[in-house]
């Protein structure tokens, strides 16, 4: 997992689970410019400058303080990755917000603000990152990674989480294009949905007894699980691995499965056979939340 000489850059990467991945990345060789506009969870401004104190306190670190998803913030991070440390290797999506409301309470503002911070600002930084890191191959240079830093919340869902998990099944959808886009340079891109203590799961308010349980697991486990695949996926031994879903729940590991047909009727010619939806019922999807599905406890 050696990624010595590989240049990163973390959105969100001054706190949380963009710290974590932040350190993992330079604790195996890389350097790293530290994206982050220093807003609370919601998305009011809390240190602007955070970026800049956490680089200061770690070697082969750069930063850039403001909103990725300005086009030219976004473009000054590649830019600065590339004078100070020599190119761009590995891009790592992390940035989020969240306010939660119920769709029949929701508000216009909260979600366009959700929906520009996790899923826009990835496609600005991607907009910018790429056409360099496909350059670096055609120059020789190893084809680089991609991590798109998504959630359980855009796979199951959750109530009052719309702009959130639209925002994240979005970025898997992302995802999924990108690794197509870059496939024929080698340039790989998936996505990571973390378990892990951070102030999403600091957030929760919870609904239930089970919500609350599931709130007391979570905030159990550490990011250094998710850091770690991180790092691997943005190292050469992953130079295989491109569209997939992971997570990582503690010592557990998981690889999602994505939307696929699991059932055909047929109907009949130029009409509609109600009787088709009956034959299609068992393989219906269960409705249940994120929270529910990994109310286990998870292994640490």
């Amino acid at each position: 997992m050696s990624l010595d000489g590989k240049v990163a850059i973390v959105t969100g990467g001054a706190r949380g689970i963009g710290l974590a991945i932040v350190q993992d990345l330079v604790g195996n060789g890389a350097s790293v410019v530290i994206v982050d506009s220093g807003v609370s969870i919601s998305g009011e401004m809390l240190q602007e400058r955070i970026a800049e104190d956490v680089a200061a306190r770690h070697a082969r670190t750069a930063a850039v303080c403001g909103d990725v998803a300005a086009a030219e913030v976004a473009r000054r991070a590649v830019a600065l990755a590339q004078e100070r440390f020599g190119g761009v290797d590995i891009v790592v999506n992390n940035a989020a917000i969240i306010r939660d409301a119920f769709i029949f309470k929701s508000d216009d503002a909260a979600w366009d603000a959700v929906l520009r911070t996790n899923l826009t600002g990835a496609q600005r930084l991607l907009a910018a990152a790429t056409p360099a890191m496909r350059e670096q191959v055609k120059s020789g240079r190893a084809p680089g990674s991609i991590v798109n830093i998504v959630s359980s919340a855009g796979i199951y869902g959750n109530f009052g989480q719309s702009a959130y998990a639209a925002a994240k099944a979005g970025l898997l959808g992302l995802t999924r294009v990108v690794a197509h886009d870059l496939a024929r340079s080698g340039i790989r891109c998936n996505a990571v949905a973390p378990f892990a203590a951070t102030r999403v799961t600091e957030s929760i308010k919870p609904a239930n007894e089970a919500q609350a349980a599931y709130k007391q697991k979570a905030l159990a486990v550490p990011a250094l699980y998710v850091a770690r695949l991180v790092s691997f996926l943005a190292s050469d031994a992953a130079a295989h691995v491109t569209g997939q879903l992971f997570g990582a729940r503690g010592r557990e590991l998981f690889v999602f499965s994505q939307p696929r047909p699991r059932e055909r009727v047929l109907q009949p010619r130029d009409g509609f056979d109600a009787g088709a939806i009956k034959q299609l019922e068992p393989h219906f999807a269960d409705l249940i939340t994120d929270l529910e599905a990994f109310a286990a406890d998870p292994i640490l």
